[in-house]
């Protein structure tokens, strides 16, 4: 018998072949580009490599289906806060699924020193794409759109407050327009 490496598992085909496979590629694999894009990577190769444990250590295995895998890579990754449907079991596109905002753009759009605006602007987009039913909102560009409406060319005191307060303002809209129905946040 081959030795595996440690990041390894036999993975069984449904047309009956078993193919070693580093867990963490396989992971990225069945969750879809745009989604690991808006997840970090390190966070998707640490669910992978908790499920690895689970079938290695806890059940006693070194080779599995892909719907085992990916069934137990779902429930990993739902118990961090992410609702994420591997690829293979998707009905829905990856851009229904994911809804992104490049918070730059809003920046720009509300203009420099007008946050009133733009936290106008943040919550009328944040339901714009709740509208869509996304399972994750992902707002990109925050640290330049800070500098932005701050007018700073480096990064200060009243940088790192608006910056928090928009991720605080995120958070509520979030909960408050959703009613309580779950949807991950990522802002980076």
């Amino acid at each position: 018998m081959i030795l595996l490496r440690p990041d390894c598992l036999v993975f069984k085909t449904p047309n009956g072949e078993n193919i070693p496979c580093s867990v963490q590629e396989v992971s990225i694999e069945l969750i879809g580009g745009t989604a690991v894009d808006c997840i970090d990577k390190e966070l998707i190769q640490n669910a992978a490599m908790s499920v690895l444990h689970y079938f290695r250590e806890e059940l006693g295995r070194s080779s599995v289906t892909m719907a085992e895998f990916s069934e137990a890579l779902e429930q990993a990754l739902a118990n961090l806060g992410f609702k994420i449907k591997p690829a293979q079991n998707q009905t829905q596109s990856d851009s229904s699924r994911v809804a992104e905002t490049d918070l730059l753009r809003l920046a720009f759009q509300s203009g420099k020193g007008c946050e009133l605006f733009f936290f106008g602007c943040l919550r009328e987009e944040v339901r714009r794409k709740l509208n869509l039913s996304p399972e994750v909102l992902c707002f990109r560009g925050l640290r330049v759109c800070v500098k932005q409406l701050t007018g700073a060319k480096r990064w200060s005191r009243r940088c790192q407050s608006l910056n928090d307060q928009i991720v605080d303002y995120l958070r509520t809209c979030l909960t408050t327009e959703t009613g309580g129905e779950s949807c991950a946040l990522v802002v980076s």
